[in-house]
């Protein structure tokens, strides 16, 4: 997953994605993009049995994963590396991945395909519009936000995710108990989700600040490739756990 605009890969080019029309916070930002023939293959191929629409109506998530468990919510998975790992070491948790980018859905559809995996479903939409429309209140275990674009011109601050009303939606998503745990390498973006997250009354902080990266024991969160990188850059990586009152 990437902290800034999504890398893509050689190949042929990202389909356009409409703009919302309601104006919002979105949960990414348009862009042109590449994608691979095996992503694209996978995308055409793989994709339909894992999709699920969206739809301006409250999702019956029983029904969209033909079966009852809890249900963790995965907001911008890029090229799924993450989502996958740990949807295979969760089989008893079901994963919705929100993500509006060609190339990292055909990357998740292939990955799930070949790890045979059953408990993963895909939206390809605006995150912000899913949550509002698709999640029902309190019926969320968890939601993952890792390595949001960190809109680190202060001038773009105010486009970033992680604010009040946007975490205040999720919150009335995660049913009691349940968590949010977010990621970022952006030292001031963790200080703004520190701070944002802490002043919601549904969330209380599992830690006292930051939570140890990236295992804990809620909410484990396996090294990526882009994560070992930052680390041997020299890049500080920081996660919040927060769990609904």
């Amino acid at each position: 997953m990437t902290a800034g605009p999504k890398e893509r890969p050689p190949g042929e080019e990202e389909p356009d994605v409409a703009a919302p029309a309601h104006r919002h916070i979105r949960s990414f930002a348009l862009r042109r993009g590449r994608v691979t023939q095996a992503q694209r293959r996978a995308y055409e191929e793989i994709l339909p049995r894992l999709a699920i629409p969206y739809c301006p109506a409250p999702l019956d998530l029983d029904a969209a994963f033909g079966r009852r468990a809890p249900t963790v919510l995965e907001i911008g998975f890029g090229m799924g590396e993450t989502t996958a790992a740990i949807a295979l070491a969760r089989p008893d948790v079901n994963f919705l991945g929100v993500e509006v980018f060609a190339a990292g859905i055909g990357a998740l559809a292939r990955r799930t395909d070949e790890l045979k995996l059953e408990n993963l479903r895909i939206v390809q939409h605006d995150a912000v519009e899913v949550v509002r429309d698709m999640i029902g209140a309190d019926s969320l275990a968890g939601v993952h936000v890792f390595f949001p674009d960190p809109w680190p011109k202060a001038r773009h601050h105010k486009r970033r995710l992680i604010a009040p009303p946007f975490v205040a939606l999720l919150a009335s998503r995660i049913a009691p108990g349940g968590y949010l745990h977010c990621a970022t390498d952006w030292q001031h973006y963790a200080q703004q989700m520190l701070e944002v997250l802490s002043a919601e009354p549904l969330l209380a902080n599992l830690h006292d600040g930051y939570a140890p990266a990236p295992d804990n024991p809620l909410a484990s969160r396996p090294t990526t490739k882009f994560h070992a990188r930052g680390e041997r850059l020299g890049h500080g990586v920081w996660d919040l756990v927060f769990v609904r009152r």
